[in-house]
């Protein structure tokens, strides 16, 4: 059996290191990556043939393409994970004197303004990602004030981006221009150059990149599933039973201690209200009498303050008599004094629904003055009174 086991750890450790020399070679780089999405801004250059046959001879040059010197072509847009695009341009040139405009030659310097929006597609969705080769085709709407004559364009676009960083690259593009209504405007051809940036980029892996993510993916599993067998080789399963059965006598003491602090602490909460309730004493009253007296009043007040502070907090109001009368009479009085007290805290806001009233005439003397048994007023005083019990914390 040993034989066997150290036979079978060799042959698992040679597959390990087998898979370990591939894994070394299949790591994500930055190549595996691509732009899905960003927003581009461009600075460039426009040329303009509005010669009247730009779209019979593109190859003219010659007295027929429009530019100035200084950057003329300015470009925002936001492009998506589809291939989909959307660009608002906006351009300047001069049509020169002397050059062929409209099929005729131009008597002066004349300016050009453009703006023209776009949406575009990225073609490296349909022929595969080319990495710094990015083409695209598009189509839009745009105005245009050129030769003095304003007007609306179809427009459709061709071009490309070539990338030198994820975020540097440059934008070669002509676009066709054809003038909306008949107002005389001929069609004309517009190409730009310009430096294009990219920022708020969000990347994701590339085809290739997804291919080397899933075997990687394969590799690892096959990998754990190796050191699985070796685990279970050296017997993990019973080391796992022996670490769960530990976690689970340590969940219980565990649990058993939260319970055993939750109830130590509730306790401690209840026997903190039930001191604080016993430290603001009884209300007392006169005898034969169920009215609330002055010196009581405070004692009730704080009692309802304590009662607005725990809004769960409900209260059995037992009132009494000293021994004093008939038994009947008695009763009656401690009711009305129970009523009386459980009245006072009402009208200071607290919900009657937190609040019993009990009313225990002569039973309950808190000396031994019944009777039978001569007392003074100090100590039948004493019996004449209201108390607090918490029913609810």
């Amino acid at each position: 059996m040993q034989i066997y086991r150290k036979a079978l750890a060799l042959c698992l450790l040679f597959t390990l290191g087998q898979i370990y020399s591939q894994e070394e070679d299949l790591k994500l780089t930055s190549k595996d990556s691509i732009v899905n999405s960003s927003w581009m801004v461009g600075l460039g250059y426009n040329i303009v043939d509005d010669s009247g046959d730009a779209f019979n001879d593109f190859t003219t040059i010659k007295d027929q393409w429009n530019a100035v010197a200084f950057p003329s072509r300015i470009s925002v847009g936001r492009y998506f994970k589809s291939g989909l695009g959307l660009e608002v341009i906006g351009t300047y040139n001069k049509y020169k004197k002397g050059f062929v405009i409209d099929g005729l030659i131009n008597p002066d310097d004349i300016s050009y303004f453009g703006i023209d929006s776009r949406l575009s597609y990225d073609l490296n969705k349909i022929i595969g990602e080319t990495a710094w080769f990015d083409p695209y085709v598009g189509v839009g709407l745009g105005y245009t004030d050129a030769n003095n004559n304003p007007r609306g364009t179809y427009n459709a676009v061709v071009g490309f981006r070539t990338w030198f960083s994820d975020k540097w690259g440059l934008d070669l593009n002509s676009s066709g221009k054809w003038a909306i209504g008949d107002n005389g405007a001929t069609n004309h051809i517009q190409h730009g150059l310009g430096v294009v940036y990219r920022f708020g980029i969000e990347k994701g892996l590339s085809k290739k990149g997804l291919e080397k993510l899933a075997l990687i993916d394969e590799i690892a599993n096959e990998r754990e599933r190796i050191q699985d067998s070796i685990a279970s080789a050296n017997r993990a399963e019973e080391a796992a039973a022996l670490a769960e059965r530990l976690a689970l006598e340590k969940e219980r003491k565990r649990l058993a201690d939260a319970e055993q602090a939750r109830i130590d602490a509730e306790n401690k909460r209840k026997s903190d209200i039930e001191d604080r309730i016993k430290r603001l004493g009884f209300v007392y009253f006169a005898l034969n009498s169920s009215y609330i007296r002055n010196e009581s009043l405070s004692v009730l007040d704080k009692l309802a303050n304590l009662m607005r502070e725990i809004p769960e907090l409900e209260l059995k109001v037992t009132s009494h008599t000293d021994s004093r009368g008939a038994s009947p009479y008695n009763q009656w009085l401690s009711q009305k004094r129970a009523d009386q007290t459980k009245s006072y805290l009402v009208k200071q806001g607290i919900d009657s629904k937190r609040l019993q009233a009990a009313a225990y005439g002569e039973d309950r003397l808190l000396n031994e003055c019944d009777d039978s048994t001569y007392c003074s007023e100090e100590k039948h005083k004493v019996n004449r009174r209201s108390e607090f019990i918490a029913t609810k914390f």
